[in-house]
């Protein structure tokens, strides 16, 4: 090694075009049309046009779930032996329900709290009387219908036998309030 260093050899190599007469001429670009943009594949991504990636989207169904929940329940009654009852309104409905977006999967959720009021016609001691009350349904969140627990608040001035008849049979409700959250969670699924 003479006067010093010697020149290092460098160990990158890259590829270069070299433009002789029998390479293939480069590409010449155009603009797309519209027809060109449509043909081509769109990624399956779920949430808002903004969220391609699909990272992380809540969306509030508040609205739509209170308003729902209210047109299902207001259908429901029961039939037993000794009497029937009909939903007369949702007195109380309030809670969240809502939709989130992450990593391109989508999943649901709702907890609420309702009271219903309710009016019937029982047979007392062999006297029709006609009864209101309250059905109280303590906070349920999604995917536990089948713990769905409910209080009963009778306005009726019934023998304490009487009531703890009607309180009892009352339980029926339950079933078919049940039924009609079920088809509320399966609406939401499918949003």
């Amino acid at each position: 090694m003479e006067g010093g260093m010697a020149e290092k050899q460098s160990s990158y190599t890259y590829w270069v075009r070299e433009t002789k007469g029998d390479a293939a001429p480069l590409p010449v670009p155009r603009k797309l049309t519209s027809e060109d943009i449509s043909k081509q594949a769109q990624p399956a991504t779920m949430g808002s046009v903004w969220n391609q990636a699909g990272t992380w989207e809540e969306k509030n169904l508040n609205s739509w779930a209170n308003r729902r929940i209210k047109e299902l329940l207001s259908s429901v009654s029961f039939e037993s032996y000794n009497g029937k009852a009909a939903i007369e309104e949702v007195t109380k409905c309030s809670g969240d329900a809502f939709l989130i977006v992450v990593r391109n999967k989508k999943r649901v959720g709702y907890t609420y709290e309702l009271t219903l009021k309710f009016k019937g016609e029982w047979v007392i001691e062999s006297n029709k009387e006609k009864i209101k009350g309250h059905l109280d349904i303590s906070e349920f969140s999604f995917g536990e219908l089948n713990d769905l627990k409910m209080e009963t608040r009778i306005s009726s001035e019934a023998s304490a036998e009487a009531k703890a008849q009607i309180f009892k049979e009352l339980q029926l409700f339950l079933e078919p309030i049940r039924k009609k959250l079920a088809e509320f969670e399966q609406e939401l699924k499918d949003r």
